[in-house]
């Protein structure tokens, strides 16, 4: 008979290593558990760290009595699996590349921050703030599943800060804010009908013709806040109709995906898309607002210019929609910043440069002992 054993801590001397100990524990959206009991392990191992677990999120703070509190987060789930794991890397020493899933969203970050956690306010280390460190649940799924917001309920306490940081990847940049994302279902009545007879019935399908039309026409807007230009979208992502193939249907729904600039509020959002798609049926089914950039607060502004003095270039947009917009709700700036290029996020080809993990450790690290 199994005997059940408590899982061993991972290894966080060797970043590398540790990001495809990550990857290599399958961690799609629901089963995060294994990988969760991993990370546990490895932060319960550190006695600088206080530790709490809610379902598969953990948070691990210091209490050193410093003056402010810097809070980094990142999820620890992943879309689906791809044929992409186990991960492999390609080529050797800093030009080495680590393909598979999760390597740039995000289990690279959370390998940085979980580095990071076991050595920060250890002693002999003196970080110029008390720190949390938060690895979470649920983020790549609907936002009433999301394992922060969640956190937020239930130990509230836990989040709070001074100043936050993502692990999203940013391709070792700043990426300030993030668009906010609204889900909706367009939908057509028809009246069901044999299709050898179709004059009897109404065809729900072909209802929706003028939905993709407007769609297809429409011009996203670019809008300016703060300083940094979002790039706004709105897409048909699924299509659901039809009883069987000699049936005229009798219902139709478009799912479109709006992701709006932070300028706007999700009751903003709803009101533009029932402007887009006046004389049908529309129901919000997802939203979650998006974040301005914030890069105005002192210590996310100390933050970018530590950064930027090392690593060159400029604050970017996130258009992507990340939990930088939970910690705005809470009152709390926050950037993303981490390893991997956004535009391999999901893809099937995911693949991270090794050499971004250590660049994005590095200076974090540095300024986190920056007194």
């Amino acid at each position: 008979m199994d005997t059940l054993t408590d899982p061993a801590p991972l290894d966080p001397s060797d970043l590398v290593g540790l990001t495809r100990a990550l990857c290599d524990i399958p961690s799609v959206s629901g089963d995060e558990k294994a990988l969760a009991d991993a990370i546990e392990a490895t932060l319960r191992a550190c006695p600088h760290l206080v530790v709490v677990r809610d379902g598969d999120a953990l948070v691990a703070r210091t209490d050193l009595g410093r003056d402010r509190r810097v809070v980094v987060a990142g999820h620890i789930d992943t879309v689906p699996i791809a044929d992409n794991l186990p991960t492999r890397l390609e080529g050797t020493g800093q030009d080495a590349v680590l393909w598979g899933r999760g390597t740039v969203d995000m289990l690279g970050g959370v390998a940085v921050a979980l580095a990071l956690a076991t050595e920060l306010g250890a002693p002999g280390t003196t970080p110029a703030h008390d720190l949390t460190w938060i690895f979470y649940d649920h983020e790549e799924v609907d936002s009433a599943l999301n394992g922060l917001g969640r956190l937020a309920r239930n130990h509230p306490d836990l989040l709070r800060g001074d100043f936050a940081i993502l692990g999203e990847p940013s391709n070792a940049g700043i990426e300030g804010g993030c668009n906010g994302t609204m889900r909706v279902e367009v939908r057509t009545r028809g009246v069901a009908a044999h299709s050898a007879r179709a004059w009897t019935g109404e065809n729900a399908i072909h209802a929706v013709a003028p939905v993709l039309t407007r769609l297809a026409a429409y011009e996203p807007r670019a809008v300016e806040v703060d300083g940094l230009v979002y790039r706004e979208g709105l897409n048909a992502v699924r299509i659901e109709g039809g009883i069987a193939g000699n049936v005229i249907p009798d219902a139709c729904t478009v799912e479109v995906n709006y992701r709006f600039a932070p300028e706007r509020s999700v009751a903003e959002a709803e009101a533009h898309l029932r402007e887009v798609f006046e004389g049908f049926d529309v129901v919000v089914t997802d939203a979650a607002g998006g974040a301005r950039p914030g890069l105005d607060d002192p210590l996310a502004a100390q933050f970018v210019r530590s950064v930027l003095d090392t690593a060159g270039g400029e604050p970017a947009p996130k258009y992507g929609w990340t939990d930088v917009a939970r910690f705005a709700e809470l009152g709390v700036p926050a950037v993303n910043f981490g390893p991997g290029d956004p535009l391999l996020a999901h893809k099937d080809d995911e693949r991270l440069p090794v050499a971004q993990l250590a660049q994005c450790r590095d200076a974090l690290r540095a300024w986190l002992l920056d007194d």
